[in-house]
């Protein structure tokens, strides 16, 4: 088995709270984007981008997370409030792929948005072969337009998913896999 196939075979996604740093560099973010640009891209559109939450970019993002909660909740208490603004601190990097799909003469939108997702699994395994353990999420955040305008989303923009980077001390239990088998047709 070659190392791409144990690589793939491995990875699995890591629960950020378990995360620990150190996180990757800014080298080795640079090198991180500059891996998951290398997905499928028809028309070469690069219907997608990054976001890089680090350091103290984490801290501003968990703010404005609990700002938009508050405003939105005004029941919620502390405990919640306290959570949203560690969203963005529960691993030492946190990337945001934006898609930028948009309508365009020749490429359909759904192939610009599946490029999108290509970036974060290539992210993702990228990160992995660095060493690191990632976990890809969306959560509320991702869905919510103030608290995406706010991070400056333009109106037709989405997140792809927020991909978390960090270390795990030990190896991450598997989850149950589907039976491919039973999900797949020949013709």
């Amino acid at each position: 088995m070659t190392d791409t196939l144990k690589l793939l075979a491995k990875r699995r996604s890591a629960p950020p709270p378990t995360m620990k740093g150190p996180g990757p560099t800014r080298d080795e973010i640079a090198r991180l984007l500059e891996l998951a640009a290398r997905v499928p891209d028809h028309g070469k559109l690069a219907p997608w981008r990054f976001i890089v939450f680090d350091g103290e970019g984490r801290d501003r993002a968990g703010a404005l997370c609990a700002e938009v909660f508050q405003t939105q909740n005004p029941e919620a208490g502390e405990e919640r409030l306290a959570a949203e603004r560690g969203r963005f601190s529960r691993a030492p990097t946190v990337i945001a792929v934006v898609s930028r799909a948009a309508p365009h003469v020749k490429i359909p939108l759904w192939e610009q948005e599946m490029s999108a997702g290509a970036v974060c699994m290539a992210l993702t395994v990228a990160a992995v072969a660095m060493g690191f353990r990632t976990a890809w999420l969306t959560e509320w955040i991702a869905y919510d337009r103030t608290f995406l305008s706010r991070l400056g989303l333009e109106d037709h923009e989405k997140i792809a998913g927020f991909i978390h980077i960090g270390r795990v001390d030990g190896e991450i239990e598997d989850r149950v896999r589907p039976d491919v088998a039973a999900l797949t047709r020949w013709f």
